[in-house]
């Protein structure tokens, strides 16, 4: 993840500003050994409308595919994101609802 602006830790990828504000997150815990779930999406007032919760999906899709592992998703976010991507031929068999 060279060069990413975020930082991710404990299926949690994140972005502090210079105070060290947590200012955008994005969390997915393990449902099992191959699968995780995007429960949770946040982005400050601050950054919307820059397409930063989006980017906050292709890292966690970055993440699933570097580490071999299904996405699931229950935050309303992540599931009309990946609703308006599905058919992409990278997202198409990670996502599996």
């Amino acid at each position: 993840m060279g060069g990413t602006m975020f930082n991710i830790a404990d299926n949690r990828i994140y972005m502090n500003d210079e105070n060290g504000k947590m200012i955008a997150e994005v969390t997915f815990p393990n449902l099992d050994d191959k699968t995780i779930v995007i429960d949770h999406t946040f982005v400050d007032d601050s950054l919307r409308g820059q397409g930063i919760a989006a980017k906050l999906m292709l890292e966690v899709i970055d993440y699933a595919k570097s580490n071999n592992k299904k996405i699931k998703a229950t935050c309303s976010y992540a599931v009309k994101w990946f609703d308006k991507n599905k058919n992409k031929d990278e997202y198409k068999d990670l996502y599996i609802g």
